[in-house]
């Protein structure tokens, strides 16, 4: 029984070196996910409100600025930009925003993140 002594320490040690990492690096992938999601929904409604008859393209930008400020961080709102495509054919607005999210802890490397939300323009009646 003397030889067993101690081993329930290194096996606890050897295991929160393994355990530590990944359980750290699900929750930084959680948080990159998290962001990506929010700045996309941001983006869809920007489209939206840029998208109806009585609205122009500027109104979409400060709507998805401030979505994303209220949600997240006003950082994450710097490049957001509006354009006039077509949505399967017919007329429409598209607003995107690209921000650099931290991908390892607040200090690291950054990932870009580059989403678009999209919506039909609404035509005015005649």
């Amino acid at each position: 029984m003397r030889s067993q002594r101690g081993t329930a320490l290194v096996d606890l040690t050897l295991v929160t070196l393994v355990l530590v990492p990944v359980v750290l690096g699900i929750i930084q992938v959680a948080l990159v996910l998290h962001v990506r999601t929010t700045l996309a929904a941001a983006a869809s409604e920007g489209a939206r409100l840029a998208a109806t008859a009585d609205a122009d393209p500027a109104a979409g930008i400060a709507r998805a600025r401030a979505q994303v400020a209220a949600s997240l961080s006003d950082r994450y709102a710097r490049d957001v930009t509006v354009h006039r495509v077509l949505v399967d054919g017919a007329p429409g607005v598209e607003v995107t925003i690209r921000a650099v999210v931290p991908a390892l802890g607040l200090g690291g490397p950054g990932v870009e993140l580059t989403v678009t939300g999209r919506a039909v323009s609404e035509v005015a009646p005649p």
